[in-house]
């Protein structure tokens, strides 16, 4: 069975955008995931723990989202049709 990759793309796409938007807008009120989150901040330029952060987080998570699992459902496919693309 194929996978439509761009369908997976968007659906992982929105998970991890829209986890660490409310992941950020989470640690803003109680502190929670702060370590986590600072090491996001590393990784992300732009991002921080903050509203404004909150949405650069949603366009990263959503990019990285995105690409991570556009590949991977590219890669089943090849492997699914025996190495032949």
């Amino acid at each position: 069975m194929k996978i439509n990759e761009k369908n997976f793309g968007l659906a992982g796409g929105l998970i991890a955008g829209v986890t660490l938007f409310i992941m950020t807008l989470f640690s803003i009120s109680t502190g929670y995931a702060q370590a986590f989150l600072e090491i996001v901040m590393s990784i992300y330029p732009g991002y921080s723990i903050s509203a404004f952060g909150s949405l650069v987080g949603l366009v990263y998570g959503f990019i990285d989202g995105f690409i991570g699992l556009y590949l991977l459902a590219m890669i089943y496919n090849i492997f699914e049709k025996g190495g032949k693309r």
